[in-house]
């Protein structure tokens, strides 16, 4: 498909959109996504910056060359390794992968607000700069885009998640840490396997396993602070083939999710404590591998007060809870203000679930976000004045 500029009407959205999700792409391997996004900015006149090391995804400006100024809207565009169930006429052609996370969505409702900005391009006092990111889903992107250069010069940047649970309409602006920092971890417990008859003879890791994991939920119950959220959740267990032979070995993996750097790095901590602990106490000897993820995401406390403040005139702000799910966009946050907003998407169902349905209507408001984003952005650097 060869996508024409968009009108600012939802329904030639909802057609670009569908296309997308008929269309999904993994993470770094979202190829034909990017040309087409390439292709519908060249169109637009919007002038592609994407660094030469970014093999994925599209960068692109807009704006007067002598900008002091640089606003970076944000869009993730990869797909899930999940196989659709939603019976859609649009359904994903793409066997066990589907946009069962909105970015689809995302990214049309960037594409819209490119539009937007490009037919008002002449009142644009700064540069608009459009990351359309690879690989959020398995968290590398937003750092691939740093490491590439593309989030030089920004100084700001704006981006939201759509949320299923809001209604078509609503917007929720909040301060502070908005989603939680990922760490992911998989721990190899290593017995001596034999009869089931005789686990005398053995060193069983399965009990093991099961007292580790047990164990390790004090971490949330006990060591951390009850006032704020943090989660620990295993996820993935194996061990054994057959019922009557205790195994040499058991695996397990799961994930911590927290919202200061002294939780994560006190989880972490406590986690080595209990896995070393129980390993001495039944005989086994370990391997961990710890998978550090994307930092809690922290909005800028100034400039998210005067977007939200902004934002009540066009859609309706509410109030949503931070999320323990992670976020990519967190790396962005820790290197520039920035400021991150979720949008209701009217779903059926909740993110990462093959059944997911969202409601292309949500899309406006979407792009209201991106482009009312920018024009306070711009209203607030005139009143900051030059650079010094």
């Amino acid at each position: 498909m060869k996508l024409t500029t968009a009108t600012e009407t939802i329904t030639d959205l909802s057609a670009i959109r569908h296309y997308f999700h008929q269309h999904p792409e993994l993470s770094s391997q979202e190829y034909q996504t990017t040309a087409l996004i390439k292709a519908y900015l060249a169109d637009l006149g919007y002038i592609i910056i994407t660094p030469e090391a970014l093999q994925t995804g599209v960068i692109a400006e807009i704006g007067p060359e002598d900008a002091q100024y640089t606003v970076a809207l944000r869009a993730d565009i990869d797909a899930l390794p999940i196989q659709e169930q939603t019976n859609l006429d649009f359904a994903s052609e793409n066997a066990g992968i589907m946009h069962a996370c909105g970015h689809d969505f995302h990214l049309t409702s960037l594409l819209g607000a490119a539009e937007k900005i490009k037919e008002n391009v002449d009142k644009l006092t700064v540069k608009v700069r459009l990351i359309f990111q690879p690989a959020e889903e398995t968290h590398v992107g937003a750092e691939q885009v740093i490491a590439s250069g593309g989030l030089e010069g920004v100084d700001v940047i704006v981006g939201y998640h759509n949320h299923p649970n809001l209604s078509v309409g609503k917007i929720s602006v909040g301060n502070g840490g908005r989603n939680a920092a990922v760490d992911q971890f998989a721990v190899k417990l290593t017995g001596v396997g034999g009869h089931a008859a005789k686990p005398h003879e053995n060193i069983d890791p399965i009990l093991a396993l099961a007292n580790t994991v047990t164990a390790l939920q004090s971490i949330v119950s006990r060591s951390l602070d009850p006032y704020r959220q943090s989660v620990l959740s295993v996820t993935h267990i194996e061990g054994g083939q057959t019922w009557n032979v205790i195994p040499d070995c058991t695996w397990f993996e799961g994930t911590i999710r927290t919202f200061g750097d002294h939780d994560r790095e006190q989880a972490k901590e406590k986690f080595y404590q209990i896995i070393n602990g129980q390993a001495a106490t039944y005989g086994v000897s370990t391997e961990i591998e710890w998978i550090p993820g994307p930092p809690v995401l922290e909005n800028d406390p100034i400039l998210t007060d005067i977007l939200a403040e902004n934002i009540q005139y066009h859609a309706n702000l509410v109030n949503f809870p931070p999320s323990a799910g992670g976020e990519d966009f967190a790396f962005y946050t820790s290197k520039v203000p920035s400021v991150f907003a979720e949008i209701g998407s009217g779903g059926n169902s909740g993110l990462h679930h093959s059944d997911l349905v969202l409601d292309d209507a949500g899309l406006e408001t979407a792009i209201i976000w991106y482009y009312q984003s920018v024009l306070r952005l711009q209203d607030y650097f005139a009143e900051k004045g030059e650079k010094a």
